[in-house]
């Protein structure tokens, strides 16, 4: 691997609509998941191995590296599947695999493919960087860790001079955005007692996000706990300190959200790029810190707080179920065409109404992620204020799209949908 010159921004995956709104972002890696053995097999959408050659492809082209997970634990029964995986990743040219099991982790070196830690291994000292660095380029570390222990395992890595099988010194990697789990490092087991799928091989039913009630065994009186979702962590948003971040000497930065939309991957990519060039520049500022966390807000979100890098030693949990994203998305149809030359796009409108003014998104395996404010209407030569359900209309984009595109309203959460 070459050395990280520049702070690594890496985004999550899910589909090709995620995959191009991630470099639309300005990402400069991006992860995924192909086939089943991996942390978000059943929680989020995943690519298949005969994507891996299309993907590294893309990524290529567009001068990003692809990292795919192999991050659950793994049965013997499943270790030619494994290394099928690996193998086919190496064939597929994708620069590295995010693994945890040493089975993994062992056949990967072997083959001479790139290795990346996943935070399940839960690396928490120098002495732990230094017996991985035989295996691996890249460690992510423990979600618990904070700043100051962060910079003291960097700082030592950059004194003992450790470095991985590429022949470069150790890359530290922590999370910066996203769903936190309560578990020490993901390492939970509540959704495999209570309803035998377990978090660790990809299968979390998140049931620590829901409302629970305590009862006194010797009353049974019921209490409902109030306000707070006491098991269920508010989302990591690290923007506010990225230059404390930065100046521990981490150099790659990653974002949690693989079951996200295609609008949070690119949302969220852009804040941290902008962010990071803004660290960088030395202009990085409260001014730009609130404009950043309200665009944030905009997207899938519980709620914020910094994590555990500022020294908490409590988590700060959620007070609803679900998402508090400001700006919800709402269906609205798919594109039937698009006039490069006039960058019109004709619209097909399957469930409600569209009128000027209107916000829009646009997602597209190609496409990405295209948003922007419908100036104008029109039906076949009218110019229209307001645009009926059923009916095709057409109207400017703001970069090209193509057919079988799905289109979606964005709308304030508390609009309603006409």
């Amino acid at each position: 691997m070459e050395r990280l010159k520049q702070i690594e921004i890496i985004s999550p995956v899910g589909s090709f609509e995620s995959l191009m709104a991630a470099i639309q972002g300005g990402a400069n890696a991006v992860y995924f998941g192909a086939s089943k053995l991996n942390m978000r097999s059943r929680s989020s959408t995943n690519f298949t191995l005969s994507d891996l050659n299309e993907i590294s492809t893309i990524c290529k082209e567009n001068g990003i590296r692809s990292y795919l997970t192999l991050n659950s634990i793994i049965y013997d029964e499943e270790l030619q599947e494994m290394q099928n995986i690996v193998d086919t990743a190496k064939e597929s040219s994708i620069s590295a695999i995010i693994a945890s099991d040493p089975s993994v982790i062992s056949y990967a070196a072997q083959k001479g493919v790139e290795v990346h830690l996943s935070t399940q291994c839960n690396v928490t000292n120098i002495e732990a960087v230094k017996w991985y660095s035989r295996y691996a380029d890249v460690i992510v570390l423990a979600r618990e860790l904070n700043l100051q222990q962060i910079k003291q395992i960097v700082d030592a890595i950059n004194s003992y001079d450790i470095r991985g099988p590429s022949g470069n010194l150790i890359a530290i990697e922590i999370f910066v955005h996203g769903a936190l789990c309560m578990a020490i490092s993901g390492k939970c087991y509540l959704s495999l007692h209570s309803m035998n799928s377990s978090a660790n091989r990809g299968a979390c039913l998140q049931i620590c996000r829901r409302r629970y009630d305590v009862t006194d065994k010797e009353t049974g009186t019921v209490l409902e706990v109030d306000n707070e979702y006491i098991m269920s962590p508010k989302d990591l948003c690290t923007i506010g300190i990225l230059d404390q971040i930065l100046a521990t000497g981490v150099k790659v930065l990653k974002i949690e959200g693989r079951g996200r939309s295609p609008e949070y991957v690119k949302t969220v990519t852009q804040v941290y790029h902008e962010g990071v060039e803004a660290v960088l520049n030395r202009t990085f500022s409260q001014k730009k810190v609130s404009e950043w966390t309200e665009r944030l807000r905009t997207v899938y979100n519980r709620g914020f707080w910094e994590g555990y890098y500022l020294g908490k030693e409590l988590g700060e949990w959620t007070q609803q179920h679900g998402s508090q994203a400001t700006i919800k998305k709402h269906y609205l149809g798919k594109v039937l065409n698009y006039f490069s030359k006039l960058g019109v796009a004709e619209v097909k409108l399957e469930t409600s109404d569209l009128k000027t003014g209107d916000k829009y998104s646009i997602n597209g395996p190609t496409s990405g992620v295209v948003e922007g404010t419908v100036d104008e209407i029109r039906l076949e030569y009218d110019n229209i204020p307001l645009a009926s359900k059923g009916q095709i209309c057409s109207f400017k984009v703001s970069a090209p799209v193509r057919r079988g595109d799905k289109v979606f309203l964005l709308i304030e959460n508390s609009q309603s949908i006409i």
